[in-house]
């Protein structure tokens, strides 16, 4: 029996040593030999995708700032009642757009109407009495000025019949001192004498009613002129409607406005968001009645983290994604940038007299405005936001 050992050549499937290669260099290169099977290249695509991926999230943290508590906000008007009244009409219901000064609401003007009427018909009537009176002001004054240069006249005639009376006295005044001496001289008789003293008196006589006749001429102008004082009554008179005229006239645009007012027009192109009374029911002054806005002056408001504020500028780029339409792009930019932080318009402040505090990362408001928007925009929508502070 043969009981040598069988040689590893022998050996059914034994390897055969490679030509030119040592035996341990042989067995180096078969311990890191990698097999290829497609689940190991699977598994290291996805080990560089998570990396490429890791990397890339890496790049925009730091290229951006991404808040996803933002909120879509505007302007949102409350439209009052300026007068109290019944509501007659409520036009445009929620949801309904309106261009700016169409009407929203309407009161009850009638009383206010029939008010207005009133005041107009006294402004009517008192203007009625001022022509009345500036008629009469023509008469009188044209009666005065015609009283007053026949006054005139009168007056004038009787100074110049004084001045003549005045004159004949001298004159006879001189004969009767030279009839005096030629009777001395016994050149004329007595009764030439006579004659020429009763002469003297004739003309004092005249001389003295002219004066009195003068007298009564001047107090007859004086009493002309006094007529004038009546024009000056009725100027008065005249004033004092002017003045009425202008306090009813106060009074009645008074009601025009509130006419006006009772017909509630909404200031801006709108839509309306809420309606708060229904027609027929009575609203007091000052009662709110609807909210409105307008959809093409929306922004995002984003509140970011104050460590984050240092990065922002304004007019930087920002991406808006919408929570209600998935997929659409929104461009916005930085308008404003908060000066105060959100904590200091609470309601409540959180004051800490205990001495424990409690460092939080406090928030700035971002005013974002909206520079692309394919679809509108509702106030309250939730969003977010991605700022490029490249």
């Amino acid at each position: 029996m043969d009981q040598s050992i069988p040689s590893a050549s022998g050996r059914i499937g034994a390897s055969q040593p490679t030509v030119g290669v040592l035996p341990r260099q042989q067995n180096t290169r078969a311990r890191f030999r990698v097999p290829l099977s497609p689940k190991f290249l699977a598994a290291i695509v996805i080990v560089l995708l998570a990396l490429a991926y890791g990397g890339y999230e890496l790049y925009l943290r730091w290229t951006h700032i991404y808040e996803y508590d933002a909120r879509v906000s505007a302007d949102i008007v409350t439209i009052s009642s300026r007068a109290e009244g019944w509501v007659m009409e409520m036009p445009a219901p929620e949801g309904t757009r309106v261009a700016a000064g169409q009407m929203v609401a309407r009161i009850d003007d009638r009383t206010v109407k029939l008010r207005a009427d009133s005041f107009r018909a006294q402004i009517e009537g008192v203007r009625a009495e001022r022509t009345k009176l500036r008629a009469e002001r023509r008469l009188s004054l044209g009666q005065v000025d015609a009283l007053t240069k026949t006054r005139v006249a009168a007056v004038e005639a009787r100074a110049k019949a004084l001045s003549a009376a005045k004159s004949d006295l001298d004159l006879a005044r001189l004969d009767f001192e030279r009839n005096k001496v030629l009777f001395e001289r016994r050149v004329v008789g007595e009764r030439q004498l006579q004659v020429a003293h009763a002469a003297v008196e004739k003309l004092e006589a005249q001389v003295l009613q002219s004066k009195a006749e003068h007298q009564q001429a001047l107090g007859a102008l004086e009493e002309a002129k006094a007529e004038t004082d009546k024009i000056g009554v009725i100027d008065a008179q005249i004033a004092a409607l002017d003045h009425q005229v202008a306090n009813l006239a106060a009074q009645m645009r008074q009601q025009l406005v509130d006419i006006e007012d009772r017909t509630i027009r909404s200031p801006i192109p709108a839509v309306v968001d809420r309606t708060f009374v229904l027609p027929g029911e009575y609203v007091a002054s000052g009662q709110r009645i609807l909210l409105l806005h307008n959809p093409d002056e929306v922004w995002v408001e984003a509140n970011i983290k104050e460590t984050q504020v240092g990065r922002l500028k304004i007019g930087q780029k920002v991406i808006v994604s919408v929570d209600a339409y998935p997929g659409e792009r929104f461009v916005g930019r930085v308008g404003r940038i908060g000066s105060a932080t959100t904590a200091r318009f609470a309601l409540l402040p959180t004051p800490n007299p205990s001495g424990n505090f409690t460092k939080i990362t406090q928030r700035v408001p971002v005013k974002i405005d909206m520079v692309e928007m394919p679809k509108p925009l509702t106030p309250g929508m939730m969003v977010e936001v991605e700022i490029d502070v490249r």
